[in-house]
Parts: structure tokens; sequence; C-alpha cells
């Protein structure tokens, strides 16, 4: 039963659909996902085109917004757009530490979210496509993880494609992860050194946290354990449009003054854990290193092994000198695994995801040097979160791909200037810009 309702300026439609949880047997096994369907309270009886919309990643639902604010405004001039929850997010069928103990122990929940790829999720966005335009081809619109499955889907079915279209999100086609981390640590270094240039009085604000952090022992209210390397990972914030500033005014107020002496205030545990619990997108924690797996070589844990080539981001060794203290961005970390309530019961079965070798590729590459889908990608110069040199070698090996390099942006630009980014990559793919 599909259940419509309405938003100021469109029109809403719950969408279900049940797809094999491995496409190779889809005999087997089947899970569910949902979508929502928006559409233009003005054009609700009419034939429109449609635009996928994948959501960056891994592990989030699609964007649940109100009404048409930006780029989804700009979308609903002239489609109806599906708003996708990737298998395993939002209301699909979900995939957490609730969940994943009904099929079994570590072992059949790690062999469970090897389905949970990019390629699985294209098989989905197939096989559910013919209901949803009776067939037609389709534009997707793949944000950062989301350019990812549109890079996989390229490869893997370019015929369900009437045109591409990728903000921040071009993979590399072939590295390994750990070519992924090396480049990416000196990019947060920038970043971070960045921030400091716009608030130095941050630089010591961050230095006295960690000093407090690495000498006591703190547990944030929902049971989150709160060490120095949990506190430097807030800087994944920094690859976002505002994020430098909501940075700011989270340490401006880290310390409150009791008769016990100076501890961290609970405003500003409460605001810490909100930014670090897993608790509403763990797949993200499960599954982020193996979207890099392609071959019969292990992540191992990429990100953890690779930072320790980089000691300037040893908190101790910073608190020790008069170095900065370094924060880190997006990666995945064992110890997370520790710290996070929400991953706490799924470290053996992250463990054995980072072990496996049997990873199958993602991207083909001779179909996208033979592609003729019209494709698109906005790619953010010194985007924190995909490598901007990558990128630009996978835009040059995809047939009639056209780029467009920015540094007005950060990689949420489809969030903060949704409607102007959009309506240029729409205008380039179309060849009118």
């Amino acid at each position: 039963m599909t259940i419509s309702y309405r938003q100021p300026g469109v029109l809403l439609t719950d969408r279900r659909f049940t797809v094999p949880l491995d496409h190779g047997r889809p005999e087997g096994e089947t899970i569910e996902l949902y979508a929502r369907e928006v559409v233009a309270s003005d054009k609700t009886h009419q034939d429109l085109p449609w635009l996928l919309y994948l959501q960056g990643g891994p592990g989030f639902g699609a964007d649940r917004s109100v009404g048409r604010p930006g780029w989804l405004g700009r979308a609903l001039k002239e489609y109806r757009v599906l708003l996708l929850d990737q298998r395993g997010t939002g209301h699909s069928t979900p995939a957490n530490r609730q969940t994943l103990p009904l099929r079994g122990g570590p072992a059949e929940q790690a062999g469970y979210l090897t389905h949970f790829r990019a390629d699985s999720i294209v098989r989905d966005c197939e096989a559910i496509r013919a209901e949803v335009t009776g067939g037609a081809p389709w534009t997707v619109l793949g944000q950062s993880f989301g350019g990812f499955c549109a890079t996989s889907y390229l490869s893997l079915a370019p015929e369900g494609l009437a045109a591409a279209v990728i903000t921040g999100g071009l993979p590399t086609l072939d590295a390994h992860a750990d070519d992924v981390y090396r480049a990416a640590f000196p990019r947060i270094e920038r970043k971070v050194t960045a921030h400091y240039a716009r608030y130095p009085q941050d630089a010591e604000r961050a230095r006295r946290i960690a000093d407090h952090l690495l000498t006591h022992d703190v547990v944030l209210p929902n049971g989150y354990r709160l060490t120095v390397e949990a506190f430097q990972s807030l800087g994944i914030a920094l690859g976002t449009g505002d994020g430098t500033h909501r940075l700011h005014y989270l340490l401006e107020n880290a310390f409150v003054r009791t008769p016990q002496g100076f501890t961290l205030s609970d405003a500003f545990q409460e605001q810490v854990q909100a930014m670090l619990s897993y608790a509403r997108h763990p797949l993200y924690a499960l599954v982020h290193e193996s979207i890099y797996g392609q071959d019969t070589r292990p992540t191992a844990w990429s990100a953890e092994r690779v930072r320790a080539e980089f000691p300037q981001f040893d908190a101790a060794k910073a608190l020790a000198g008069d170095e900065p203290l370094l924060f880190t961005g997006e990666s995945i970390h064992p110890w997370m695994f520790d710290c996070d309530p929400a991953l706490r019961p799924l470290r053996e079965t992250a463990d054995l995801l980072a072990a496996r070798t049997d990873w199958t590729p993602l991207y083909d590459p001779a179909r996208l040097a033979a592609n003729t889908v019209p494709v698109v990608a906005a790619v953010y110069h010194d985007d924190m979160y995909v490598d901007t040199a990558q990128s630009l070698r996978t835009a040059r090996t995809i047939r009639g791909l056209r780029t467009w390099v920015t540094d007005e942006f950060e990689h949420d630009g489809i969030r903060t200037g949704g409607p102007r980014v959009l309506d240029r990559l729409l205008a380039l793919v179309r060849g009118e810009a």
C-alpha cells in the first residue's frame, strides 16, 4: 500500500520494494527498501522524467527535508524525485547492533554486510526502476558515496541511466584504502591549519581539552568513552561548509568551574556525543573501508595503520611539545568500536570485514572508457573527504565526463549551494554550458 501526503509545495508518496539480499541469488532471502517520491504540487499529474537521489555515506538514509529546500527545489522544477534509503539505512531493512544478531554470530553478520556496498545498491536501483519509471532510464544524482554508487552504475548498468550527475563523489577506480588515506591525512592537516588560522584561540582550547582527556577517564551521558583520539575525530566537521565555525563554537565553552575544579561541561558533552555517536548510522562505521575493497588485499583497518605514518597526529607528542593538536577527519578506527556503545557489540564483525580478502570489483574501467551516458561531476578543490587528484584521474578515464572543479564549496556544496550547484551541473550534462 502506498501512502501520499502533502507538505508545503510538494506531494510525497511512500514507496516500498522487496529486493534480493544477494542479487546473484534472486530466489534467496529478500530485504525491504524504502523510498520517498517527491513531486511539486503543481506538477502532480504531469508526465515528468525521474531523478534518483543517492545519499552520501555509506550508511545514511536519504535527506528528510520539509517542502522543497535547496537542490530539491531546483530538481522539482522538471523531475519527479525518488529519495532512496539505501539498503540497511533509514526505513529500509535496518542493519545495526539490535538487528544484526538475527543473522547469527560475527561471521554470519560480516557475510551479510558484504552485500551492502555500491554494487548491491546499483542492482537494487535497477530492480525497482521498472516499477518506478515503467522501464524508462532515469537521471541519478549521487552525492559523495552516492557518487561512488553512480560510478558503479555507469560500470554495471548504464542502460538504466539517462544521465549521471555526481557531486563530491568521483572515486578512485583501483587504489587500495591505504592509498586513499595516505592522500587524506595531509589534506586533513591543511584543513586543521586553516581552522587555527581563522580561530587562533582554538589552538589552546583544543590542547587544554586533549590534556584533560589524557589525564581523566571521561564517559559521556550515553556511555560513549571520550578518549583523546575520539575528540580529535571531531575534525570530520572541517570538511563541510560551516564545519570550522561549528567546531569553534563547540570548543569555546568546553569547561565549567565546579566545587571540584574545572571539568568538561554538560553542554559540551551533550554536543560531542551527538557528533560522535554512530547510533543513527552504524553502517558508516562497519562498511566504510569496505567501499575501497576490490581485490584480495584486506583493508585491515587501513586508516589506523596509515595514521601511524603521520606522527604529527599523535596527541601526546603534540602536547609534550608546542605543536598544535591536529584533529582527524573522515576515517574509521578500531577504537571507535570500544568507545561507542552503539558499535561495541559489533567489534568482532568489523574485524572480520577488515580481514576479508575476497572483495569483488566495483568499477569496470573498460566499460567506463566506452561510456555513452551523459555524465558530469562537481569536484571540490581540496575536498577533505574525497581526494581531488584521485577524482580527476578517474574523470579522465570516463568517456565524455565533464568536470566542474571549484573551490567555492566544501564537500557539501549540494547542501550549501544546492540550487546553483545543481543548475550548473544540469546545464553541463545537457551541453548547455
